[in-house]
């Protein structure tokens, strides 16, 4: 099985299968607070996206991934990009990573909207029994934001990868599963009213860029 190459859309993003008529929004989305510096995660420089993109292609046709381009529907522009990977059709489950989004969207309705569309696709289109998302041990605002969520910590992956820098990185598992799902996304809902209705006082429970 893979997955079916399909639009994902909200009051505030448009989630479209990422090609490489992506690649120039996509440069300028991790430009905007230069991501690629974020220490942790794999954010590809300008000069390597279009291969970041390929690799997506390939995944897509072994059947374990579908990676999104995040476009804000105000503006038009590509916001980032997240994606549905290590899938297991058998077992019903995948994990979403390799959300990056640029930094003038990071307090805003695109991240908790892209976490809603995905999540109601692999939860009630997919039929899906759970998502993973593995975060960095040291990316604390990430993993609170998690728990805030509704996320269930599993466990850490001890010497889980090695960073660009050399770091060798440890990684948390986070889980949602399909009987929690239903107060997974009325909070999600509700976060987005409250964007709706235009309160100053609302952060994005999913606000960081880099969410493994």
């Amino acid at each position: 099985m893979k997955f079916e190459k399909i639009n994902l859309e909200g009051d505030h993003v448009l989630l479209e299968p990422l090609c490489l008529s992506h690649k120039e929004g996509l440069i300028e989305a991790f430009s905007d607070g230069e991501l690629w510096n974020l220490i942790y995660t794999f954010v590809p420089k300008a000069d390597q996206v279009e291969d970041f993109i390929k690799n997506v292609e390939q995944e897509w046709q072994n059947g374990t991934t579908l990676a999104f381009a995040i476009i804000d529907k105000q503006t038009g522009k590509v916001a980032g990009t997240s994606r549905f990977k290590n899938t297991c059709w058998s077992n019903k489950r995948l994990e979403v990573g390799y959300t990056f989004i640029g930094k003038s969207y990071q307090r805003s309705s695109v991240h908790t909207e892209t976490r809603l569309l995905m999540f109601s696709y692999a939860f009630e289109t997919l039929q899906m029994n759970r998502i993973g998302c593995l975060i960095d041990y040291l990316n604390q605002t990430s993993r609170n934001a998690m728990i805030r969520l509704g996320a269930k910590e599993e466990g850490v992956l001890r010497n889980h990868m090695v960073m660009p820098d050399g770091r060798v990185r440890d990684s948390v598992m986070y889980s949602f599963i399909k009987n929690e799902w239903q107060g997974i996304k009325q909070n999600m809902h509700y976060k987005l009213s409250r964007y709706s209705t235009g309160s100053a006082q609302v952060i994005d429970l999913m606000q960081h860029p880099a969410m493994g």
